[in-house]
C-alpha cells in the first residue's frame, strides 16, 4: 500500500479505497451503459455481426468511461486526483492538446 500511495501521492488508506471504489463503479457503469447506446444507434447483439457490435461498443466505452471517471471522481470527492489521472492517461495516448491553455 505504501508504493501505491507514494506513486499516486496520496495520504491515507482510505483515500486508496475510494479511488478503487470509483474505478471499479466507473468500469462497471460505462460497460454498462454501451450497450443501451448500441441499441440506440440500431446495432443489436443479436443481429449485427459480433465484430462490428464489439468494436461500436469498445468505441463508445472509452470516451464514456474518461467522462465517467472524473465525474464519479468529483462525487466522491476525488477530483483533482482523476483529473491529473486523466491528464496523465490521455497526454500518453498522444491526446494532451486537448487540455493546453
Amino acid at each position: 500500500m505504501e508504493k501505491l500511495k507514494k506513486r499516486w501521492g496520496i495520504k491515507s488508506n482510505f483515500q486508496i479505497f475510494i479511488i478503487i471504489l470509483v474505478f471499479a463503479i466507473t468500469g462497471s457503469t460505462a460497460a454498462k451503459l454501451a450497450a443501451p447506446v448500441c441499441n440506440f444507434l440500431g446495432i443489436h447483439q443479436e443481429t449485427s455481426h459480433w465484430a462490428l457490435y464489439w468494436s461500436v461498443r469498445i468505441l463508445l466505452i472509452f470516451p464514456l468511461y474518461q467522462v465517467l471517471l472524473v465525474s464519479f471522481g468529483w462525487v466522491f470527492g476525488q477530483f483533482k486526483f482523476f483529473w491529473a489521472f486523466q491528464k496523465k492517461t490521455l497526454g500518453r495516448l498522444g491526446l494532451s492538446k486537448l487540455f493546453q491553455n
